[in-house]
């Protein structure tokens, strides 16, 4: 660190720049729409392999089958209340 006027305005003055870079990128990581977009991505990647685009053929069959099993269970209590 120097003691020159100019050279510690100019150090202040990289310092405010760097700063003021990191709060953007915060704001942009924390901003709903990024968050949103991140998640979408995440669970598109479950289902599509971002490499080749490809369908994951097993994580979709245990969804559906998670799907039809929780229809079936709502529909088997149902008919035993009613």
């Amino acid at each position: 660190m120097s003691t020159d006027p100019s050279a510690l305005e100019r150090e202040m003055e990289e310092t405010r720049q760097r700063l003021a870079a990191t709060i953007d990128e915060l704001l942009h990581r924390a901003s709903p729409k990024t968050v949103v977009s991140r998640k979408a991505w995440s669970v598109k990647a479950h289902y599509v392999d971002p490499a080749t685009g490809a369908p994951r053929t097993e994580n979709i069959l245990k969804t559906a089958g998670a799907v039809v099993g929780v229809a079936a269970a709502i529909l088997v209590v149902r008919r035993l209340t009613a």
